[in-house]
């Protein structure tokens, strides 16, 4: 039995760190006060069709004794890493192993700043899930894939104590001998279909349908994979052609999270995402579309922070 820490309890965290209580793993959740009241009343709760699951759960606040633990499950949105890097340093042991399942690639060279390198798996989940008003974990569809593998495609015992850890559990634990190469391919997906949905405020059918939404998609996607090749070259046509195809056959009524945090009046990963991408690609690369869907995410989250301010 391995010793989770997992940091967010929202729909990520909730779910995998629910599977893996319930696949008999000794698991804590470090969470925001708030969090933990709900939590301790209505325990972790999940709606999906590869089984509910309600449980009490284990919490830490941060701050509160606990810990070293053997695996750090990091499951919170980008623009909270700075405050999770704060939050963990307590729980932090010599041997201590982060999996992080943040979008992007960029919270990589942080974690290693704030950590040892050696400290730092890669990871991402492939899901689609949400917290409903009652703060219980709602999955969407089949998808509940969680990869993960150490950096340098190598085999380590750690990898296989997760990877041991993980079987049997209602999820799809999947251990990478390729982890970075599926981070960008999962990187290069997301950006084009958050972008892509989020400046079209719609889901991905009606978008697909039109002769000019399925061409205006593999125009960002072309813009986004040009971007991210001057951070990793070895990102070829073939890749890109997948991940096309990953977005073409999506189910049409399928919303990116970004769109339905947007529908809520939450933050978004739009500086973390597309942002980044810009910057990677420097002030003297011509990519339009990825331009355009950055300064709409801009807009809005200035448009949402003056309305927090004056609400």
């Amino acid at each position: 039995m391995l010793r989770f820490l997992v940091v967010g309890a929202g729909a990520v965290g909730g779910y995998f760190g629910g599977r893996l209580m319930e696949n008999g793993q000794d698991v804590t959740f470090l969470v925001r006060p708030h969090r933990q009241k709900q939590l301790a009343k209505s325990g972790l709760v999940i709606h999906s069709s590869h089984g509910d699951f309600r449980s009490p759960v284990q919490t830490l606040t941060p701050g509160q004794q606990g810990g070293p633990f053997d695996v750090v499950l990091l499951a919170v949105k980008a623009y909270h890493l700075e405050q999770a890097i704060q939050d963990l340093i307590p729980y932090m042991g010599d041997d201590t192993v982060i999996l992080p399942l943040l979008n992007g690639m960029v919270h990589l060279d942080r974690l290693e700043e704030a950590f040892s390198p050696g400290q730092v798996l890669g990871g991402l989940c492939l899901i689609e899930a949400t917290l409903n008003g009652a703060g219980e974990v709602k999955h969407f569809g089949e998808r509940h894939h969680l990869f993960f593998g150490e950096r340098d495609g190598s085999e380590s015992v750690r990898v296989r104590r997760v990877e041991q850890a993980m079987e049997g559990a209602r999820f799809e634990g999947i251990k990478s001998g390729e982890i970075l190469r599926r981070m960008w391919e999962k990187y290069l997906f997301l950006a084009t279909f958050s972008g892509v949905t989020s400046l079209m405020n719609s889901s991905i059918g009606p978008i697909l349908e039109t002769g000019e939404g399925s061409s205006l998609t593999r125009r960002l996607l072309d813009e986004i994979a040009c971007a991210a090749r001057h951070r990793e070259p070895s990102l070829d046509d073939a890749l890109v052609k997948k991940v096309y195809e990953m977005i073409r056959f999506l189910e049409p009524s399928m919303k990116s999270s970004m769109l339905r945090d947007m529908e809520k009046g939450a933050p978004v990963e739009g500086e973390h995402l597309q942002g980044v991408l810009l910057r990677m690609a420097g002030k003297e690369a011509d990519l339009p579309l990825l331009s355009t869907v950055y300064n709409r995410l801009q807009i809005y989250e200035a448009n949402r922070q003056q309305e927090v301010t004056h609400s």
